[in-house]
């Protein structure tokens, strides 16, 4: 035990954020002061970056965090004991690369595993002359990928390059939007001079974008308005390929294969980069809790102040309507200039801001905000590795290649996936959901006792509220449980028999456990009509909000959910400068 709490402590015995009050980076406890100038809401990783900024640009700020444990969604917690599990978000790509540099997460403790290859789907079907079934294996390899698909489709794998090419070209286009304001129509047409020359900055920006995409623009436009089947079917003929890259446009997402806008999602899928290799994907070492550890040391080492269970019951305003502070659930009042909230909008206006405070138009379109999530997710300790009759384990049951992968289970064809969404559209759990297997521990054999593993097992199409108004009981949870763990021994016979233990989480319980609204991962929908202008409701884009002070830092706000930070970095950015023109 005491070994596992030394991993725990990470870089240099540097504090866990855990209990009433935080330590700081010389080790000397703090206490919560009565006044601060910036306080943010939740320590999500959003949260903790937006602290960070908030700080480096000189604002003494305080992080109120509800759980017993900084994170939010990006945790590490020891669920079972001896198996550690990033219970909710599971894998990095997508933090934006000017954070890591400028908050130094590296020498904060952060470490990142590369995962290649990335991309396993095994497919269920009789073994021909004494050979497994087949499976398709994708990494970062050009000619072995290709290899692979060809067991599938010449065709396809000669154009696969092509289409990552093209897929590369929309990206680049798109990434600099991610790390600015959305162009704010009205300063632009009806602002001051200066306000309309910085809302010209965000035009100049959509510009360039729709220049870099040259005569193309009308193809990337179909990516994202179409459905991702109907993309994928001008690039592709093979069921397996077409099947395992659509679940990067469907994953985390109420929306099925032919669904329109359903491209977009892939394309925030395939935006991320690690160590400079763009579109790549890895685990974190200690898993994702040690990501949020990082960004917390960063903030406290600029001075920021972090407090674990301490419960924001209100937005305090003045009686003019501005932000004066906050107060907890014990009623302390804790006074500042300024409120960043990492929490979702429909937490952050619809209960803890006084509703008669903001126009009713605000209002409603907050409360029609989309928020419908397919996800449960179940984490699970075994005793063994997964034994997929596509590719068997060695005698010795070290890992292989395909162990450290996604592992796509359920997703042979697009219709398999389009029923998936179908049953879930009814009030069904999916009974044969799509699943994306993970094995961290493959990689990062700290998470788990000698010989075990943790796995993660990432599943939709699941309700938040079942046919007939039905609530999620423990019944209804395990027997769904039951019904993927089914599936997945029909791929690895063997596996429930492995299982030492299991954690479900439904979308209630992501709703209860994270303040995930409806259990989405993304805040809200990542559909066109909840992006950029429109997110989260038209006119309120630049992280303001009706609220004087009052700012949104969290994945409800552009550009949207995933780890990635950008929301809480520009927040504190837009807050920094308003705070200097007061």
């Amino acid at each position: 035990m005491a070994a596992r709490r030394a991993r725990q402590l990470g870089t240099a015995g540097a504090p866990l954020f855990l209990g009433g009050c935080r330590c700081s980076h010389s080790g000397t406890r703090v206490s919560l002061k009565r006044e601060y100038d910036a306080i943010v809401i939740g320590a999500g990783h959003n949260g903790l970056v937006a602290a960070a900024y908030l700080q480096k640009g000189g604002l003494k700020t305080a992080v109120l965090e509800r759980r017993h444990l900084v994170g939010g969604a990006a945790v590490t917690e020891e669920i079972i004991p001896g198996f550690r599990f990033s219970r909710a978000s599971y894998l990095l790509s997508l933090l934006r690369p000017q954070i890591y540099s400028e908050l130094e997460l590296k020498r904060h403790g952060l470490r990142v595993l590369l995962r290649d290859p990335y991309s396993f789907t095994p497919l269920l079907e009789d073994s021909q002359g004494g050979r497994p079934p087949r499976s398709l294996l994708l990494g970062h390899n050009t000619a072995e990928t290709q290899s692979q698909i060809t067991q599938f489709s010449v065709k396809d794998a000669q154009a696969f390059p092509k289409y990552e090419a093209f897929m590369s070209r929309l990206v680049s286009a798109i990434d600099p939007l991610l790390d600015t304001c959305p162009v704010d129509m009205a300063m632009f047409s009806q602002g001051s001079l200066l306000q309309r020359l910085r809302a010209l900055r965000g035009v100049q920006i959509l510009f360039r974008a729709g220049l870099a995409l040259g005569k193309q623009l009308p193809q990337y436009y179909q990516v994202l308005t179409a459905p991702i089947s109907k993309i994928l079917d001008l690039w592709f003929e093979s069921e397996p390929l077409k099947a395992t890259l659509a679940t990067d446009a469907l994953i985390g997402a109420m929306a099925g294969p032919h669904t329109p806008g359903s491209g977009y999602v892939l394309l925030h899928h395939v935006m991320g980069a690690l160590e400079g290799r763009q579109g790549a994907w890895g685990y974190v070492t200690g898993g994702m809790g040690e990501l949020s550890q990082a960004l917390a040391r960063a903030a406290t080492m600029l001075g920021a102040e972090i407090f674990t269970k301490k419960t924001v019951a209100k937005i305090l305003l003045s009686s003019d309507g501005k932000v004066q502070g906050v107060s907890l659930q014990d009623g302390t009042e804790v006074k500042s200039h300024m409120v960043l909230s990492n929490a979702s909008p429909q937490l952050t206006f619809l209960e803890l801001t006084p509703k008669e405070q903001l126009p009713s138009e605000f209002v409603q379109r907050l409360s029609q905000f989309d928020t419908r999530s397919p996800v449960t997710k179940i984490n699970v300790a075994v005793d063994r590795l997964p034994n997929f009759l596509a590719a068997p384990n060695t005698s010795s049951g070290c890992p292989l290649p395909h162990h450290q992968c996604s592992i796509h289970l359920n997703c042979e064809d697009m219709h398999t996936l389009h029923l998936a969404f179908e049953d879930a559209c009814h009030g069904r759990p999916s009974s044969r959901p799509m699943i994306e297997l993970c094995i961290p521990s493959a990689l990062d054999p700290t998470l788990a006792p000698p010989g075990c593993h943790v796995v993660s097992l990432f599943t939709q199409y699941t309700p938040y509220t079942l046919a007939g108004e039905k609530q999620w009981d423990n019944e209804e949870r395990e027997a769904y449980a039951d019904q993927v763990f089914d599936c997945v021994e029909a791929y690895a016979p063997g596996f429930k028999a492995s299982v030492i233990g299991r954690d479900i989480l439904t979308p209630p319980d992501l709703e209860r456990i994270f303040g995930l609204p409806g259990g989405n991962i993304f805040h809200g929908a990542m559909s066109l009509d909840q992006l950029y202008f429109a997110r989260p409701v038209p006119s309120y884009t630049s992280y303001r909000s009706p609220v004087q002070g009052l700012y949104l830092c969290g994945s409800g706000a552009h550009p949207g959910g995933g780890v990635m930070g950008a929301v809480g970095c520009n927040a504190a950015r837009t807050a920094l400068e308003d705070f200097k023109k007061r």
